[in-house]
Parts: structure tokens; sequence; C-alpha cells
């Protein structure tokens, strides 16, 4: 990746710029990612983590090669645990060199993903280490997410809450947000704000 480090947008001479959203699902991140591209001085492209589930075969759904959703109980409510296989693992890994790639062709970037370990974090710093790459953390209070998932009806009920304690363990962010307490539109001021954008 040695051509990443002098990646640059036309005859600007811009750095490019990363900005990773990390959360639980209805964290925000989405609508976060649609507001901040809307403000920024600079065009941002979204990558969205959904965007690459879609690529993948129904078949795998439900299959042990791509991704299984496994039913739990925690603390006597429904939890819904992500199970990944070869075929799903090769496709996040590919997404996250597709990124690599389209910020060593000059492109400002908003990533929403779910990192659920730190592998795929290192991952993510390792291939852009070239960048200027900025990661957020979208929190919110459990029962907010749970609220949330369940009003929105795309989403397995229980997904929320097996993410809740794995999503942000361990992470180190440059910014965090409540984003209980807070609108998209305000996520993406105080993310403009904080990293130049």
């Amino acid at each position: 990746m040695g051509s990443a480090v002098s990646a640059t947008v036309g005859a600007m001479s811009q750095p490019v710029q990363i900005v990773i959203l990390n959360g639980c699902g209805s964290a925000g991140k989405s609508s976060t990612a649609r507001a901040l591209q809307e403000i920024c001085a600079r065009p941002f492209l979204h990558v969205a983590m959904d965007a690459f589930l879609d690529m993948l075969p129904k078949a795998m759904f439900g299959h042990a090669d791509g991704m299984i959703f496994e039913t739990l109980e925690e603390g006597g409510k429904r939890s819904v645990a992500i199970r990944t296989g070869p075929v799903m693992d090769a496709a996040m890994r590919g997404m996250r060199q597709a990124i690599a790639a389209m910020a060593g062709q000059g492109n400002h970037l908003i990533v929403d993903d779910v990192i659920l370990n730190p592998a795929d974090e290192a991952d993510y710093r390792n291939l852009l280490s070239g960048f200027e790459v900025r990661f957020v953390g979208l929190l919110a209070p459990l029962e907010a997410l749970e609220a949330r998932e369940l009003a929105r009806g795309d989403r397995e009920i229980g997904l929320a809450r097996w993410q809740y304690d794995r999503v942000h363990a361990g992470r180190v962010y440059d910014l965090e947000i409540d984003t209980a307490a807070t609108t998209p539109a305000q996520n993406a001021v105080l993310i403009r704000d904080a990293f130049g954008l």
C-alpha cells in the first residue's frame, strides 16, 4: 500500500480522509453517514457494510459458509448471535480491501460497519495506515437500541443485545457519540467539527 500515502484528490493535493462509524445495529450509523455527506466541504462516498451483505447469495443466509443467526437467551431476554463462515468472512475482508482501493484512488470515505473482533479493526488500521483515518464510536443504551430495533422491523430482534458488549469492547475511538441524546444531523456536525471535515 505504498501508493496510499501519496493518494490525493485532484490538483488540490488534499489528504484522503476516512471516517469509520462503528456501532451496534440501530445505533444510527447509516443515517449519520448520510447526514455527514451533506455537510462536509469535500465529497465523501458512503460505504455501507449492508451493501456488501446484499451482494451475498440469499442461500448464504442461514448457511454455515455464510451467516447464521443463532437465537440465545441473555438475562432472560432474546439475544441473536451472528456466526459467520468462510464465504461471509471473505466478503468482509474484500470490503476492507475495497475501501483501501477506493481511498487509493483519492476518494474520501464514510464507512459504516459493525466491528465485532480485534482482528477486523487491526485489518482496517493496517490497510488504511497511509490515510487520515478517524474511528467514531456510535453508542447508545441497550434499551434505546432495542426500541429502535423493534420499531425498524427489518432486523432480527435480539441482535443489538448480542452485539452490545462486543462491538465497543477494547476499541479506541477518536470520537464517541451517545446517539440516544442526538439526531443524525447533530452527530454529523459533531464529527465534521471534530475532524475539520
